[in-house]
């Protein structure tokens, strides 16, 4: 699935035309200009930016709400890990968790498989680092980001030593923690 196609800006294959276009006649520019960047950067770097966001969206709404500092976090990781600009993070990761508050639990496993079949060990062991960092954002990785995030690098083929490594770098996060300290 091409990131157009994803964001709902792809062509009108019956038509011929662009659905965009079509869809709204008063679109800025510079919406049309983050369309035509974000065309111009090939399909498989358009869906691995689209998947590696889907992901991190899929654990922010693991606890059924994303917060304004996780929004950020993931704007801020897909800029870097993207190599794309602001405007057209901010674009890619609304989108993303638009399609993850409505098709989450259809589509996780999908397009995490997906990912896992285009990413190198590395990519997965960075996507793993912006998971726990999205969640941290907020100063408290929930129980169900947790293990949300567990799930996720299960299904990129890492290994419990892989997990255990990267969460420990954000162990003052964890909420299970913090309720222990407490008590």
């Amino acid at each position: 699935m091409a990131i157009l196609d994803w964001l709902g800006l792809g062509k009108d294959e019956e038509a011929g035309t662009d659905s965009t276009a079509a869809a709204s006649s008063t679109q800025t520019d510079t919406v049309r200009k983050i369309v035509k960047e974000l065309e111009g950067l090939g399909e498989e770097r358009a869906r691995y930016i689209a998947s590696f966001a889907y992901i991190l969206g899929r654990v922010a709404n693991a606890d059924m709400d994303i917060s304004d500092n996780e929004t950020r976090a993931m704007e801020q990781v897909v800029v870097e890990q993207g190599g794309i600009p602001q405007e057209q993070a901010v674009i890619v990761v609304h989108m993303a968790k638009t399609h993850n508050q409505l098709f989450g639990g259809t589509e996780n496993f999908l397009i995490t498989r997906e990912f896992d079949q285009m990413a190198t060990r590395e990519q997965k062991l960075a996507l793993l680092d912006c998971l726990l960092a999205v969640s941290a954002s907020d100063e408290s990785i929930s129980s169900d980001e947790n293990v949300e995030i567990r799930k996720i690098a299960d299904e990129l083929h890492l290994s419990q030593r892989d997990f255990v490594n990267a969460r420990s770098r954000y162990r003052e996060h964890l909420e299970i923690l913090k309720k222990r300290e407490k008590s």
